[in-house]
């Protein structure tokens, strides 16, 4: 193709976009009323920690990390909020992981904030570690969360969208006490 056909192309193209575009303003999307509900780590539930034996780096299993939560939504007129989630997270085997999968399990829950649970649902995530392998890092996203809304000038920012690992009493405990191992 020409110099002088590709620049023929380019200005007929944006002729026909230039004709679309009140037609695209017929479309576009409203913005939303106010801020999206705040993605948060709950800070006892963001570590998990095994041990297989006494509390001592020696006996360290596999562990994970929560390491960031966001948001991102959309909601106007009468609509609930629709929010897509992503939670960052990394996973360690420590010295004395046995095996090299594990299954963690963490949550997610949608709170009327400095209330109330409004939900709150269980998910797992398998990860595998390669010979060598300690740290693993993983973005899961998870689309589509509707937190309803009373009125239409109700704002997200009377919500929030909390996550954290699924604990047992003992790892509760640990998380709890400031405690930390981390592998570099």
């Amino acid at each position: 193709m020409t110099r002088s056909q590709t620049l023929l192309l380019l200005t007929a193209f944006s002729l026909v976009l230039s004709g679309c575009k009140t037609v695209g303003n017929a479309f576009e999307e409203k913005k939303n009323i106010g801020p999206c509900p705040a993605a948060l780590v709950l800070w006892d539930a963001a570590r998990k920690v095994e041990f297989n034996g006494p509390e001592k780096y020696e006996n360290v299993g596999f562990t994970g990390e929560m390491l960031g939560a966001r948001s991102f939504c959309k909601y106007y007129d009468e609509r609930p909020i629709s929010a897509d989630l992503k939670v960052d997270m990394a996973f360690g085997r420590g010295p004395a992981a046995v095996g090299d999968t594990r299954e963690y399990r963490y949550f997610i829950s949608i709170v009327r904030k400095d209330l109330a649970v409004i939900d709150k649902q269980v998910f797992s995530t398998t990860v595998k570690f390669k010979p060598g392998e300690q740290i693993i890092h993983r973005t899961e996203k998870f689309g589509k969360i509707i937190i309803p809304r009373a009125k239409s000038n109700t704002s997200g920012t009377n919500f929030e969208i909390i996550v954290g690992f699924e604990l047992t009493p003992e790892e509760l405990a640990f998380a709890r006490s400031g405690k930390r191992f981390r592998l570099d």
